[in-house]
């Protein structure tokens, strides 16, 4: 089933209290989303400078967060705008918080843009044609033209009476179309290790915990696991974070916990992707239940996260712990080979689409070069070169590549520190736990890593002083400038600590 949501700042959407929706608008007629062209206007320009936008306003880490894989269809005559996003999480998470601020970016890229819509891409990797079947207080429910077999994915709809249903496998990730390369040798070897075992045999790896940063093919992974251990006969389950916390809400709400639990228990191999986001102390607790039982019984768990186990502040010590006692493994930023084998492929996959367009080695080799962030922007790289051809008309060289890929090598250049990785790294200079650095221990041996790490966070960052402190674990601002003012008159007299900042300065801006 596929879902399309209409945005319009004069309405308000009170059809589903589980989010904060921003305002829709009901379409009650079929349609299909006409194609981009160069007559309609230069809408795909005006898209870029809108990302452009977003990126400076909200910053890298959001942006890359939400807004990157977010694709422009086409604009009608209406000026209703076709975007498009590949998970239902990200619909939702942007139907809610960022809707109107995209509408806004926009109209002030282009006058003509009145609304935005915003569909689920399907497998195929575009929206299928969809017609309204059901609406309510300004929400159109549509289903998508393709069934879910077809697409080679699990049914998503949540059945009644709060039981579980997983969310859906993407078969063409798989361990075939999984490029391997230094950075993520051993994640993609445990992973196999995990997918093919069988029923009843011994488990080496539990939990196998892969955590990376965006864009660097934790969902891929851990899709291909999923889908190989249930070619195996296993019962697998594969759930977003923010699937298992639905189901659970919904559970509770309809008093069939007991159901949810079982459901749970009852299967063979557990998959949750992005668990950073679990929040809630009731929540947590349920998914450490779990994954005890499922633990402890034999059955194997793979987690996935943008960050090591030790990170996940919204868990609860012992989880985290539980967590790391498996098998966990880092898959790094891709490295140049690897960087110019998915863009290979990339380029290989538009040319049977379109067989006129095509790249030189020496463009392949300046965008694996210069693009190095993670593989969705690879994407996006050989999507703008695909424009930049079939739009135009232009042969794609080196020039043309340099022009159309000046703002993704431009927005790598200046790094940006986060408070997070001050804090790791000055814990680990110094032998102490992050843990230590944000809790309210006053020994000296954490005392002084700690203002260290205020002092970083004020020059290194654009943070306030009562921001500074929040992520400090919760500290008045008044102690963040105790904690500047100590280190900044500090540096003046020790040479040791002086040196120290230094090389803690550098290690932040590698």
């Amino acid at each position: 089933m596929t879902d399309d949501i209409f945005f319009d700042p004069s309405a308000r959407n009170r059809a589903d209290d589980t989010y904060d929706t921003t305002s829709t608008r009901l379409q009650e007629t079929e349609m299909s989303a006409p194609a981009l062209s160069p007559s309609s206007g230069d809408y795909g320009a005006a898209w870029q400078r809108t990302q452009r936008r977003l990126r400076a306003e909200l910053g890298e880490d959001i942006y890359l967060s939400w807004f990157a894989r977010i694709e422009l269809e086409s604009v009608d005559k209406s000026g209703l705008a076709h975007l498009s996003v590949p998970t239902r999480f990200l619909r939702s998470w942007i139907q809610s918080h960022y809707a109107d601020r995209i509408l806004r970016a926009f109209q002030a890229e282009d006058a003509d843009i009145q609304r935005i819509e915003l569909s689920l891409r399907t497998a195929g990797g575009r929206p299928a044609s969809a017609r309204p079947v059901a609406a309510a207080s300004g929400v159109a429910v549509k289903s998508g033209a393709a069934p879910a077999a077809a697409l080679g994915a699990t049914t998503e709809a949540q059945p009644a009476g709060g039981s579980l249903v997983g969310s859906p496998l993407d078969r063409r990730m798989g361990f075939d179309s999984f490029l391997v390369g230094r950075s993520n040798a051993l994640a993609h070897a445990a992973a196999q290790e995990v997918a093919k075992a069988r029923p009843g045999e011994p488990i080496r790896y539990n939990p196998l915990y892969v955590h990376a940063a965006v864009g660097l093919g934790k969902t891929h992974l851990l899709h291909a696991i999923a889908g190989q251990a249930e070619a195996g006969g296993r019962r697998v389950l594969y759930l977003t974070a923010e699937r298992f916390m639905f189901g659970f809400v919904n559970a509770l709400r309809a008093q069939t916990a007991l159901a949810f639990k079982e459901t749970l228990r009852g299967i063979d191999m557990l998959v949750i992707d992005d668990v950073q986001f679990l929040q809630g102390k009731t929540v947590s607790a349920e998914f450490g239940h779990t994954l005890n039982a499922l633990i402890d019984a034999g059955r194997q768990v793979v987690v996935a996260a943008d960050r090591p186990p030790a990170e996940l502040e919204s868990l609860d010590d012992r989880l985290r712990s539980r967590l790391a006692g498996g098998l966990a493994v880092e898959m790094a930023s891709l490295d140049e080979d690897l960087r110019l084998s998915i863009l290979k492929g990339r380029v290989a996959a538009a040319h049977e689409s379109n067989p006129g367009f095509d790249v030189p080695p020496s463009v392949l080799s300046y965008v694996a070069r210069t693009v190095t962030a993670n593989g969705r922007d690879l994407d996006g790289a050989v999507n703008r070169l695909l424009a930049h051809n079939t739009l135009t008309g232009a042969a794609v060289t080196l020039e043309m590549a340099e022009e159309a890929l000046r703002d993704l090598v431009r927005n790598r250049e200046p790094k940006r520190v986060k408070i997070e990785d001050i804090q790791r790294i000055v814990a680990r200079h110094y032998n102490v736990s992050r843990a230590d650095i944000l809790s309210a221990r006053r020994t000296a041996t954490v005392v002084r890593p700690r203002q260290i790490a205020m002092y970083l966070s004020k020059v290194l960052t654009l943070r306030s002083l009562p921001e500074i402190g929040r992520r400090f674990g919760g500290r008045d601002h008044t102690t963040v400038l105790h904690a500047v003012r100590k280190i900044d008159g500090l540096l003046h007299t020790d040479t040791a600590l002086s040196e120290d900042v230094d090389l803690l300065k550098r290690m932040l801006s590698e």
